[in-house]
């Protein structure tokens, strides 16, 4: 007989709707949908997803007991085996939210839960030690990468067998050695002064720290350059900034524009609702305010460029490669501080 999997996938990937369906409320339907065909198909006649849960990302995020609660109701009555939730590549609030159902449904119904994302999605550090993650690209592109490597640990996981390709979830365990620590100790600190290789028994974790500028002391002589991850075009987005995983940003002229115009102007971003922005882009990129403190004289000029990205999604290593690129430009034209915006 074979195994049965509840699958857990967002409004997007259930064909729903992007961002405008977000607070989509937790449903249960049975059998596959979106993804769960390829999920399915990996399975084999080993496991069969029985069922599929859909939640909007938003909902989620903002009823978050409630929605766990309300999903594991749903799910009891399947009686699975396994839960899957579903690959969420790098999406924030996409991998928060299959790693918090995850670590519900493994302390509720204490069976095997398995989810696939990005290193860099927060849902990996928040809940890593809740469930095995897969690690995925960082985009739905890499779906059909994700998605056997799931199953794969899921069959795994379900016949009792050695999990593994599973991102490492930090959990110590004890280990026996021949040699007391003091001993393995030494030998490491001779094998650094000796330049020869050595593996620590801990890894320590990388923190990426940014030491602050000193703040700039004449204003009245300083040109300010505007800088967005809130994805802030000219209308009709002509570089075509992704609306989220952005693989490129955008230079855009503003000589002489005093106003960020609706006529002119729009967000590319797909990660916030756009109304405001659309409306008004000055609300995320503040060019009429720049332009009043330079009439007063409280800074010398705003810089005749902004530059723009959006940060829905997108990878850490192609956010430094847009901020080194952007800031080796705006030194070459004389910029003093730039203010940097979000949304």
């Amino acid at each position: 007989m074979a195994f049965r999997v509840v699958h857990y996938i967002n409004q997007f990937y259930a064909g729903i709707g992007g961002e405008e369906k977000a607070d989509y409320q937790p449903e249960i339907r049975e059998g596959v949908v979106g993804p769960g065909m390829a999920l399915n198909a990996a399975l084999g006649s080993d496991a069969e997803v029985v069922a599929t849960v859909i939640c909007g990302d938003s909902y989620f995020a903002s009823n978050m007991e409630k929605a766990a609660a309300d999903i594991i109701e749903m799910i009891k009555k399947f009686e699975p085996d396994a839960f899957i939730a579903g690959p969420a590549f790098n999406a924030g609030r996409y991998g928060t939210a299959c790693g918090a159902m995850c670590d519900a449904v493994s302390k509720q119904l204490n069976i095997p839960v398995i989810s696939g994302m990005y290193p860099e999605n927060p849902g990996v550090e928040m809940y890593k030690k809740s469930a095995y993650i897969v690690e995925t690209p960082d985009s739905a592109v890499g779906m059909r990468k994700a998605v056997p490597a799931m199953a794969k640990l899921a069959l795994q996981l379900l016949k009792g067998e050695t999990p593994e390709g599973y991102i490492e979830r930090g959990i110590r365990k004890n280990k026996f050695y021949d040699k007391l620590a003091a001993e393995r100790c030494v030998d490491m600190f001779v094998a650094k002064l000796k330049g020869e290789k050595f593996e620590t028994e801990y890894k320590m974790p990388t923190f990426d720290r940014v030491d602050p500028q000193p703040a700039v002391k004449d204003l009245k002589n300083a040109v300010i350059a505007l800088v967005t991850s809130g994805g802030i075009c000219p209308k009709g987005n002509p570089d075509h900034i992704e609306a989220s995983s952005a693989s490129k940003f955008g230079e855009y002229d503003i000589t002489g524009v005093m106003d960020l115009t609706s006529e002119h102007y729009c967000t590319a971003h797909g990660g916030y609702d756009a109304t405001y922005a659309d409306q008004d882009a000055d609300r995320v990129l503040p060019v009429d305010v720049m332009r009043d403190l330079e009439k007063e004289g409280v800074i010398k000029k705003l810089h005749t460029k902004f530059y723009a990205t959006v940060g829905n999604g997108t990878a850490v290593a192609n956010a430094k490669k847009f901020g080194a690129e952007i800031a080796n430009r705006l030194v070459a034209d004389g910029v003093t501080a730039v203010i940097l915006t979000s949304t």
